[in-house]
């Protein structure tokens, strides 16, 4: 990724990132639910996942029956429906001083607007959140993580930008790799590769998560090689070889970096052909 595109990050407080990432993890679900609810199933539910909008600022869901989309901006953690062409907000729904019970009655409303059967938000996620005041009627606090919140949206759009770039260059190599996207679960960025059957690279950014509290690129390789066996990485990534196999660029090398995006781009180039080479031997 060009130097001249990425975003400098600042850098704040990790206990803001991660109060400011919560937040917007929680809010993202309400995009899922749409999606489970009213978006045909796809495989690995795929139907779920979400794309980075830089207009917009925030994620959006695949095109709905409707060809409208629910999005997520993510600096001030508002919910948009959006029509089938640009980035346009028909109806928005600022979360903030808002609970969950909020949200869902306004995308209950919406729905039925549009014909929708809105009983599909009420069915419960397949998965298990971190623990946090919003799943017992806490409200969301953008105004109070506002510096935090930009930061986020700063991270993603990079990342979005970053690994769009590295996904061109495999695709250039011949290997199929998905479009990069937003993954509800784990609110990471990610392509799966695989180069051969059964072995897989993961491509991706994940904003923070209980292996690492911070922001991190991230080239998984699978099954695991012999870590022995793999290649130094540039300064801001190291090795990661317990419970799984990754190259690892954390935010603290990032942000000390003195090209942000150069390093980045460095890192994913050389962890890139360590996968894919470690993959193919």
């Amino acid at each position: 990724m060009s130097s001249s595109i990425w975003r400098a990050l600042r850098g704040v407080p990790p206990a803001d990132l991660r109060a400011a990432r919560l937040q917007a993890h929680y809010a993202a679900q309400w995009l899922a639910r749409a999606a489970r609810a009213h978006i045909m199933a796809m495989p690995d539910d795929g139907h779920t996942n979400l794309g980075w909008d830089d207009a917009f600022g925030g994620f959006i869901t695949h095109p709905h029956p409707d060809d409208a989309r629910l999005g997520l901006r993510i600096g001030d953690l508002t919910l948009a429906l959006l029509g089938a062409s640009g980035s346009a907000p028909a109806e928005t729904f600022a979360l903030g001083g808002r609970r969950e019970a909020d949200a869902r009655d306004w995308l209950g409303r919406m729905a039925q607007k549009r014909g929708l059967d809105p009983r599909g938000f009420d069915a419960p996620l397949p998965y298990r959140l971190t623990p946090h005041p919003l799943a017992s009627g806490g409200a969301y606090t953008p105004a109070a993580l506002a510096g935090p919140l930009a930061e986020l949206a700063r991270w993603y759009a990079n990342a979005n930008g970053a690994l769009g770039a590295t996904r061109e260059n495999i695709v250039g190599r011949g290997l199929a790799a998905p479009p990069v996207r937003c993954w509800p679960h784990h609110f990471d960025l990610d392509t799966l590769v695989t180069v051969a059957p059964g072995r897989t690279t993961g491509i991706g950014f994940e904003p923070g998560d209980e292996h690492y509290d911070e922001p991190y690129f991230y080239v998984s390789v699978y099954p695991a090689p012999d870590a022995a066996r793999l290649p130094a990485l540039p300064a801001v990534g190291h090795w990661h070889t317990q419970s799984f196999t990754a190259a690892i660029a954390p935010a603290t090398r990032i942000l000390a970096a003195t090209d942000q995006g150069a390093a980045v781009a460095e890192f994913l180039h050389t962890a890139v052909a360590a996968a894919i080479g470690a993959l193919r031997s």
